[in-house]
């Protein structure tokens, strides 16, 4: 999420107050942007009876979704089937209109942000895909074996996969696509992290090979992927855009291919208009059934989300704070139409660079955290939308555990921990280092609340004084992946349902998306250990003890793991699943009048 990070969507409520995510992630977009309806703010408090969602999704639950990435054992599928359409719908048509934002790119090999990945998502496909519950499920692929020792792969694509100019995917397809996510002349702010995996793919990456020595084509529908260590969570790594195929011949021959791109996913991109508007149409040969509806309208010119849906302009959106009295009355016109969204998995941090003064101090770092009250702001100013982070790992996601020494409020330790660093006696003369916190937002536009209280605490309690810089989006995405930031303010949602996908891909110190230059051999000593664990309680609590670790490290400042929301969505409008990642989704849908 991510990078995720980051799956890392922010939605019309909650857009106002949280600033950038990632979703490696997963991914994640400016606060400024407010298309996905999974995460709107939650209520201080319910109707007595509360909205359900609108269709029922599967609902995954920790054990699960654990269970899921624990492997397959040698003999057998390592994965389902992707869904395919279902058959007992009503005539396919209509247009889904919402609004969104503009993706910072449309190469799924660049993308590392939901905005992006949402995208990439629908035109794009890879050999595997994540089923609604979060199950790594078969995409472009047919079968797929693991040899006994775990570490190879072997992929048999189906015989109906094809472009979406009806040309065939072929093996040799899929190890091109793989080889120009690790040629180091794409420049993918993600190969590293969800390729790395592969034998052969760094030295790729690092300009020493020509070749992905461990992607080998068997046949034209028969590929192989060696990894280097049985590692429970591959095949849910190759969900992610990084891994998705691409057109070769297209990408090679025409320079505006992201114009019109020749996916592989259910949609096609018929329609981009920067700032104003994506269209995406139905895939009449999508390999796993057409989708529903002919077409997904998004809006990206902006407007009062409210009101576009009141004036039947949206079909979908987030809910405001300011509306949700008036919606939770179930005497309000819109109350039938309010359904619930679930907790994301995510956790939305300020970031600090361990290498660069003053966060080269453990105790400046750990001061910062003690100093601001989390859950007064958390009450008072995000409404109870939010609630404190308290560690790494969100809410009801694998190995997470309550038993962790999170930080909570304490400004007299605070002040402590100050007097106690390098740097009292240069705070106590006025030349403490200068501090800059870097956000995604355009030059001049307004600084979410909950930041500048974070400031002011930090300004009464330690005397400290921070500075606030904005960036917009895509740039500030690619500056975070270069760590050019002292502090920067970001997010991060789940990618798949494995714990590495945090603690891992976030912090161990030669992870491509470990932003803050953090560093703890022990840390990456138990990180490597738990990647090839077989044990699942033994693996989660290496991952408990990582997780204590880095909490008493302080590479952040932990602010919030979302709560869950509320969402508006149009009657006629059926299968819009309210999910907890980023997952390709549109072709479900369907309008039921």
């Amino acid at each position: 999420m991510k990078r995720k990070m980051f799956r890392i969507m922010l939605m019309v409520a909650v857009s106002a107050a949280l600033v950038g995510m990632l979703a490696c992630g997963g991914s994640d977009e400016p606060e400024a942007a407010a298309p996905e309806p999974t995460a709107p703010p939650t209520a201080t408090s319910a109707p007595e009876t509360p909205p359900t969602a609108p269709s029922e999704a599967p609902t995954p639950t920790t054990e699960t979704m654990a269970a899921a990435m624990q492997g397959t054992p040698a003999g057998e599928s390592c994965a389902p089937s992707a869904d395919l359409t279902f058959d007992d719908r009503p005539p396919q048509g209509g247009t889904l209109v919402r609004l969104f934002a503009d993706p910072p790119t449309l190469d799924p090999h660049l993308m590392g942000d939901v905005t992006s990945s949402v995208i990439g998502g629908e035109v794009f496909g890879g050999l595997v895909t994540l089923s609604l519950d979060y199950q790594p499920v078969l995409d472009l692929a047919e079968t797929c074996s693991i040899s006994e020792d775990g570490l190879v792969y072997t992929f048999v694509l189906r015989e109906n996969a094809k472009f979406h100019d009806g040309k065939p995917v072929t093996a040799q397809d899929v190890k091109w696509s793989i080889e120009r996510a690790a040629d180091p002349n794409t420049l993918s702010p993600t190969a590293d992290t969800y390729l790395g995996d592969i034998v052969g793919a760094k030295d790729k990456l690092e300009g020493t090979a020509t070749e992905v020595s461990g992607v080998r084509v068997v046949d034209d529908r028969t590929v192989e992927f060696t990894i280097d260590a049985p590692k429970s969570y591959f095949l849910a790594k190759l969900t992610y855009p990084t891994a998705y195929v691409v057109d070769r011949e297209q990408v090679n021959d025409d320079a505006t291919w992201l114009e019109e791109p020749n996916g592989t996913g259910p949609f096609k991109l018929a329609t981009y208009e920067i700032g104003e508007l994506i269209v995406l149409e139905r895939n009449e040969n999508y390999h796993l059934g057409p989708p529903h509806v002919e077409s997904v309208r998004m809006i990206l010119s902006g407007g009062s989300a409210m009101i576009m849906y009141e004036n039947d302009e949206i079909h979908l959106t987030g809910v405001g704070l300011d509306d949700l009295p008036r919606l939770l009355d179930p005497n309000d016109a819109l109350h039938p139409q309010l359904h619930r969204s679930p907790q994301d998995f995510d956790v939305f941090y300020i970031g600090l660079n361990v290498a660069e003064p003053p966060f080269d101090d453990v105790k400046v770092r750990q001061a910062l955290n003690y100093a601001i009250d989390l859950q007064s702001i958390a009450e008072n100013v995000l409404d109870g939308r939010v609630s404190p982070a308290t560690g790494v790992i969100p809410p009801g996601f694998p190995s997470y555990t309550e038993g962790l020494r999170s930080y909570h409020f304490n400004p007299d330790l605070a002040r402590e921990l100050m007097q106690d660093s390098t740097y009292a006696d240069a705070l106590a003369s006025g030349d403490f280092p200068r501090i800059t916190l870097t956000i995604s937002g355009s030059f001049g536009a307004a600084i979410p609340t909950y930041l500048e209280v974070i400031l002011e605490q930090w300004r009464q309690e330690l005397g400290i004084e921070v500075e606030i810089q904005q960036t917009e989006w895509a740039t500030f995405l690619q500056d975070v992946n270069d760590k050019k930031y002292q502090m920067f303010s970001l997010g991060w949602i789940a990618d798949y349902p494995d714990p590495q996908n945090f603690l891992d891909v976030l912090l161990h110190s030669e992870s491509h998306s470990n932003h803050t230059n953090y560093h703890n051999p022990e840390v990456d000593r138990l990180l490597e250990e738990a990647r090839t664990e077989r044990d699942r309680a033994r693996r989660f609590e290496l991952y408990n003890q990582i997780e204590q670790m880095i909490l008493d490290d302080a590479p952040w400042v932990w602010t919030w793991f979302s709560g869950e929301g509320y969402a508006l969505i149009k009657p006629e409008v059926s299968d819009y699943f309210l999910l907890q990642m980023s997952i390709p989704k549109y072709r479900y849908v369907y309008f039921n009048q």
